[in-house]
């Protein structure tokens, strides 16, 4: 009696493993051995069980490959797969997070934050800006950022970007668009002045802490369940990232007003 497919693919590492790799195109034994560091031994019977399943194909080259079904199967687990790698490397963080933040259908891919590095500063530096941000964003060509807390380094930074003539799109809540006014007037008149940049204010209901996307990161902080600012971030490198990213910002950028003026 056959297994269901279900037990097939999950209860065996070897076969989730040989699934994923064969996404990528045929592959004979011996590639198989080298990618996945088995041996023919361990391999074979997993393979045996795959073919009888109806999941893989032996081509006219005796490759291995995934058939028809194989492949509807494989693409629609490796999105659980990775979401499931991405919450499970910084499990604390993503379950005491308010993810009311993240609309439905980006929560659904929340795996394509991929290799994320998880930023938690000690009590010496919980109010500085992340080294890893700061030098990866001033080396940025094109800058897409919320903000709906006042960081005091922010004004700077800001002034920072426009100075090198960095394309700077800025999302600023109606409070902290306030405090910019009314403590850092002259660094607000500079993003103002920029041609290269283009400021938009959202109201204060956003649940959203931070989030910056560049060709280079995505960098994203939520609130706590609490509703609370802990200092704690997310940083990824990922391509996917930052695709995901940006659909992030559109959302948000879509109920958000230009500033014309101040």
């Amino acid at each position: 009696m056959k297994s269901s497919l279900s037990d097939t693919i999950w209860l065996s590492e070897k076969r989730k493993n040989l699934l994923l790799l064969l996404v990528e195109g045929p592959r004979n034994i011996d590639q198989i051995k080298t990618s996945l560091n088995v041996t023919s031994k361990a391999m074979m019977p997993q393979i045996k069980i795959l073919k009888e399943q109806d999941m893989i194909i032996q081509n006219e080259n005796d490759d291995y490959e995934l058939s028809d079904v194989g492949k509807i199967i494989v693409m629609n687990m490796s999105p659980l797969l990775k979401t499931l790698e991405v919450i499970e490397e910084n499990r604390e963080y993503w379950a005491t997070r308010d993810l009311t933040a993240i609309p439905e259908p980006l929560a659904y891919r929340l795996g394509e934050l991929g290799q994320c590095m998880h930023i938690e500063p000690d009590l010496n530096h919980m109010f500085d800006l992340p080294v890893e941000f700061t030098e990866n964003l001033i080396r940025s060509k094109d800058v897409k950022m919320f903000a709906s807390y006042f960081h005091p380094l922010y004004p700077e930074l800001f002034s920072e970007i426009v100075e090198k003539d960095i394309r700077f799109e800025l999302i600023l809540t109606d409070s902290v668009l306030d405090r910019m006014k009314n403590d850092c007037l002259d660094n607000l008149q500079l993003l103002m002045s920029s041609e290269n940049t283009q400021l938009y204010v959202c109201d204060d209901s956003i649940k959203l802490t931070t989030v910056s996307v560049t060709e280079r990161f995505t960098y994203i902080s939520l609130f706590n369940k609490d509703g609370r600012y802990d200092h704690r971030k997310i940083m990824s490198f990922d391509d996917s990232a930052r695709i995901w990213g940006e659909e992030l910002f559109s959302y948000y950028q879509e109920r958000s007003s230009l500033l014309e003026d101040i």
